[in-house]
């Protein structure tokens, strides 16, 4: 288990691959772990150096009373960054994951050499959705909310099979202070000005089924950025990383190779 201790925060983090081989980190959805990656790290080209974390409030990294801004898990994954001495990285980042990768990539474009922007947007849902999922969460625990989350995120023929069980149960065992006060965040940004701006490698990734960031909402968001291109995972919710690894692989490696990562 690796641990990065920040002073005010302590990271839970994981590597893979080769300790000198080009970066790639990767930053979760809302509601899930590091694990949420389990799946395609495996089939990422030899030599990378994969690097995994869990974001405030998830998983086994802290969870400081929320609520928390954009701004505070940005400086996070900065902090972790620099910690690591990684710079000129692919950054991965799954829905709220994306959002941190867009504010990275603004704040630090020494650290971020292209993005992955999978399931996610410059501004996700209204204030009023999000004040509604925070006060049922508060009052009822993550579990309450948990068959409408998992709907959006998965598709039907994937919510009756065996493993669904362990990405509900991954879901409704996060930290309702860090769950809530990571969904404060999301509702506190808008990044499309910042994203606007620009004008790095980009590859944007959408689910077909994707209840949460539906495929339009992810393409304006990639067109935003000069240069980006976007694929569209047929027969996959929110997480197309679960429940298509391999063309999510496939197509990272892609895009690995264009930026003459691999």
């Amino acid at each position: 288990m690796q641990i990065c201790d920040l002073d005010d925060i302590r990271i839970h983090y994981r590597e893979d691959g080769d300790p000198k081989g080009a970066p790639v980190v990767f930053a979760n959805s809302l509601g899930t772990d590091l694990r949420l990656w389990d799946k395609v790290v495996p089939l990422l080209p030899a030599g990378l150096r994969i690097i995994r974390y869990d974001k405030r409030g998830h998983g086994l990294t802290d969870c400081p009373p929320g609520p928390y801004a954009m701004g505070t898990l940005v400086r996070d994954a900065e902090r972790l960054l620099d910690a690591l001495e990684i710079r000129d990285c692919v950054f991965v980042g799954l829905s709220i994951g994306g959002m941190i990768a867009q504010g990275l990539a603004v704040k630090r474009l020494d650290q971020v050499r292209a993005m992955v922007l999978s399931n996610t947007a410059a501004k996700i849902g209204t204030k009023e959705m999000w004040e509604s999922r925070i006060q049922g969460v508060l009052d009822g625990g993550i579990e309450a909310l948990a068959e409408g989350i998992l709907e959006r995120w998965f598709t039907k023929p994937f919510r009756d099979t065996p493993e669904f069980t362990g990405w509900r149960n991954m879901l409704i065992r996060q930290p309702v202070e860090g769950y809530a006060g990571c969904s404060a965040a999301i509702s506190g940004t808008d990044f499309y000005t910042p994203t606007s701006g620009l004008a790095l490698p980009t590859l944007a990734i959408a689910g077909s089924e994707d209840g949460s960031t539906p495929p339009d909402l992810v393409r304006e968001t990639a067109d935003l950025v000069k240069g980006s291109r976007f694929h569209l995972i047929r027969g996959a919710g929110h997480l197309p990383c679960v429940e298509k690894p391999a063309e999510y692989a496939e197509v990272l490696t892609q895009f690995l190779k264009e930026t003459g990562h691999v």
